[in-house]
């Protein structure tokens, strides 16, 4: 079957978090739990991060152009620390609702339609970040892995609500909810801060990863049996792209015509492989 786009992955997302956002608000509606309520406001973040995602990752693969002649995939980077900012902005949020609700607990109502709704937005949630990833894998996309990142850890947060809610009406303690709804806040800001040291890693130009360098470095020494030898490869990723620098040594004696074609034929057998290759040619 083949894979959606990045672009139709996100349009998905943006879908579903639609979708589980009128579910969730639904379910916090029906039961007036501060539990259901934090875990509707973090759909909320889902919907806005999703949507900018998808505007940043059209932006990254717009061809380059005269201002920005390395491409624009670091804007995908952008699109993480967006994300990142919303999920502590919707923590905070959550602490100051289950804040309240401790310091004046209610009862909580109409339970079974309430957690029906939840249940089937986080399966809903749990369907759609398994598309993101394979989709962000395959596209080496960082905004996408974020999106299904945090969708999964919305999975797991509407899991912790729902065993939480329920303790909460069954033991008659009603304090559990906001308490709960706190520790849903805690694991959301963290979520938040790996997404977000994520995107500044991004941004600083990281190495490529081991096996990427491993593969360049494999189509590096099949062309040393022309005589010639390579130095200080050098690697960043900026979004879905890869690049990488080297120092090719040829023999004094080669003609310019010659060393040119033996650089040509190297930088095509690594673009094969997915990687812009620039080379330097200097004299053994």
């Amino acid at each position: 079957m083949k894979l959606p786009t990045p672009q139709q992955a996100l349009w998905l997302s943006i879908a579903a978090a639609l979708s589980t956002l009128g579910m969730k608000f639904g379910a916090w509606w029906l039961t007036d739990s501060v539990g259901y309520l934090s875990d509707a406001l973090e759909s909320l973040v889902n919907v806005a991060g999703a949507t900018f995602a998808l505007a940043m990752v059209s932006l990254a693969r717009a061809p380059a152009d005269p201002e920005h002649p390395y491409g624009h995939g670091k804007a995908e980077y952008f699109s993480a620390a967006f994300e990142g900012v919303l999920i502590f902005l919707a923590a905070l949020a959550i602490l100051v609702a289950a804040g309240e609700r401790l310091l004046d607990p209610r009862p909580i109502g109409a339970l079974g339609v309430g957690t029906a709704l939840s249940v089937a937005a986080s399966l809903l949630n749990f369907a759609v970040a398994r598309v993101l990833f394979r989709v962000g894998r395959a596209h080496r996309s960082l905004a996408l892995e974020a999106d299904a990142r945090h969708l999964m850890t919305d999975v797991w947060t509407t899991a912790g609500v729902i065993a939480g809610v329920a303790l909460a009406s069954l033991s008659g303690w009603n304090r559990l909810d906001p308490l709960i709804a706190a520790a849903v806040a805690m694991n959301i800001l963290r979520e938040g801060w790996q997404l977000m040291h994520r995107s500044v890693d991004g941004l600083m130009d990281r190495a490529l990863a081991d096996d990427e360098i491993a593969r360049i470095e494999a189509v590096l020494k099949s062309f040393e049996s022309e005589g010639c030898s390579f130095e200080r490869l050098r690697t960043r990723a900026s979004g879905s792209t890869r690049f990488a620098h080297v120092v090719l040594r040829v023999p004094g004696h080669w003609s310019v015509t010659r060393a040119h074609d033996l650089a040509d034929a190297v930088e095509a057998a690594v673009e094969r492989a997915g990687i812009v290759l620039s080379t330097h040619v200097e004299p053994q």
